[in-house]
């Protein structure tokens, strides 16, 4: 895994995010770019998959409107899907990649993917979060 995580963080560096947290040992980044809408995205590192995900919003009322909307947009999205965590009562982002044939491109694609995502989705987020 160390190899793996040194590589991610080479990346991470090479796409000039800020690297707020870091645990080798566990294979975790918590990463920003806010100009990009990143804020606390967790990177792990989980041989063989690299796992990324984002926290959008949480659910404030629950609705079929929210959830076909979450589900149509999902169809759009070039990388990863909107999911809900383990609670129910978060929207994040998250998308998982190969480990081992992983490569600078293929994970700046997936963070490109969250920030066309934000900036085409914006305002039903902002629906739904209220």
């Amino acid at each position: 895994m160390e190899n793996h995580f040194t590589k991610v963080k080479e990346y991470l560096t090479q796409l000039k995010v800020s690297i707020k947290k870091e645990d080798a040992k566990d294979g975790i980044f918590v990463i920003d770019d806010e100009e990009e809408g990143i804020k606390n995205m967790v990177i792990v590192c989980d041989e063989p998959i690299l796992i990324m995900q984002q926290h959008i919003f949480d659910v404030k009322h629950e609705s079929v409107e929210l959830y076909k909307s979450l589900l149509k947009k999902n169809q759009d999205i070039v990388h990863g899907a909107f999911a809900l965590d383990e609670t129910g009562k978060k929207v994040i982002f998250r998308d998982t990649l190969q480990l081992e044939h992983l490569d600078l491109n293929e994970l700046e694609g997936s963070m490109k993917s969250l920030t066309l995502l934000l900036s085409e989705y914006y305002k039903d987020i902002i629906k739904f979060s209220a």
